[in-house]
């Protein structure tokens, strides 16, 4: 396998994972938005729209991934050499920011799963809380993707 590819193959890997990540998180915490609404509209309750910061929550981590990414294409400018000569650190790197981006937006949607369910049971109580807790784990996507642009060589 040439280098051109690995390099090639780094950038597509951190945005596949991060947009894998993103899903499965937005559609862990859609399902138990869906519930909730559910069960606040059979109680009586009004609809909550706060449940959609918890689905759209793990959505910035394919964002974090896109940028890792842009940042890595920035080498082609340069000529297909210099992503060639840096193949094997840019597979590391696409690798590294997918997987870390992957974990935190599905972590996340966990977490705002969980959070949909808490406010339902709660009626609303303990909002402030739920939001950090998702705030923890979203300065896992940020930090990774601050470390990953540092390692990102320069053309």
């Amino acid at each position: 396998m040439d280098s051109l590819f690995l390099g090639q193959l780094g950038m597509i890997v951190a945005v596949g994972m991060g947009a894998t990540g993103s899903s499965l998180g937005a559609w862990t915490a859609g399902q138990a938005a869906a519930g909730a609404w559910a069960r606040d509209s059979k109680a009586g309750r009004p609809i909550s729209f706060s449940y959609i910061l918890f689905i759209a929550a793990p959505l910035s981590q394919t964002l974090y991934a896109l940028i890792v990414m842009l940042q890595m294409a920035e080498l082609l400018k340069a000529g297909p050499a210099m992503v060639a000569a840096n193949g094997g650190q840019l597979l590391g790197i696409g690798i590294t920011a997918g997987l870390a981006e992957l974990f935190s937006a599905w972590g996340q949607g966990a977490i705002g799963a969980a959070a949909c369910r808490s406010l339902s049971e709660s009626e609303g109580k303990g909002f402030a809380f739920l939001v950090i807790a998702i705030g923890i784990i979203e300065a896992v996507g940020m930090f990774t993707m601050v470390f990953m642009l540092g390692m990102v060589p320069k053309a």
